[in-house]
């Protein structure tokens, strides 16, 4: 059948021809550029959309069920109430893409934390950690200051343990998920070189060998900033 997709804001044609899907037709397509593509309800399950450039695409409702999505372009792309289970999102750009009441897991707002190797030891980073009553419950309840840097020299490097002595951080959802009844949360600072172990098993906590302390907040303000994070 004769498919077009148009682009969702002036109506230009982006692919004009016959085939048996839209699947079939983005994946036929060899340059894989969607740009404000218009594939609002579209069903794209298990479709081969890996190094694809969405951005801007209008995604919304589309079903993206076990679609490879790795590398592809995602910035801005609208994907509310989109299906994203069991998508591959291995290295997408999600930065600004609009993932309000979509169906995910949560590792979609998790790093590729194993990928980190592979930046510039340069490379400066920022993470979270959180504490329970001004304290930190791991490294001997060290009392952790703003502006100040902190040095853990008994860093475990095995990347078989996912829990041992070091700098423990982690993304802000791992945080605020934590069953240690945080209440405070800091973030900090540190370059690639600084990272002494991301655990083989990591489900968004690593350890590192020293890092420094931004700021503080509180459980409310840390989870009206991961909601923006999210909404962005």
């Amino acid at each position: 059948m004769k498919i077009e997709i148009k682009r969702w804001d002036n109506n230009a044609i982006i692919i004009c021809g016959k085939y048996e899907s839209v699947r079939d037709c983005l994946e036929k397509n060899k340059d894989k550029s969607f740009y404000r593509a218009n594939l609002r309800y579209a069903d794209l399950s298990s479709a081969d959309l890996s190094y694809a450039d969405l951005r801007s695409a209008d995604l919304r409702f589309a079903d993206l069920r076990s679609a490879d999505l790795s590398s592809a372009d995602l910035r801005s792309a609208d994907l509310r109430y989109a299906n994203l289970r069991s998508a591959n999102l291995r290295s997408a750009n999600l930065r600004s893409a609009d993932l309000r009441s979509a169906k995910y897991k949560e590792p979609i707002f998790l790093p590729d934390i194993y990928s980190l190797k592979l930046l510039p030891e340069e490379t400066i980073l920022t993470f979270w950690k959180f504490l329970k009553n001004g304290h930190s419950p791991y490294n001997g309840n060290i009392e952790y200051k703003v502006g100040e840097e902190y040095k853990f020299s008994d860093c475990v490097k095995s990347e078989y343990l996912e829990c041992a002595k070091g700098g423990n951080v982690a993304t802000l959802m791992w945080c605020l998920k934590s069953d240690f009844g945080a209440d405070e949360f800091i973030e900090v600072q540190f370059q690639v070189k600084d990272i002494g172990a991301l655990p083989i098993c990591s489900d968004g906590k690593f350890r590192v060998k020293k890092f420094k302390v931004l700021r503080k907040i509180n459980r409310k303000k840390a989870v009206k900033l991961l909601e923006g994070l999210i909404q962005k």
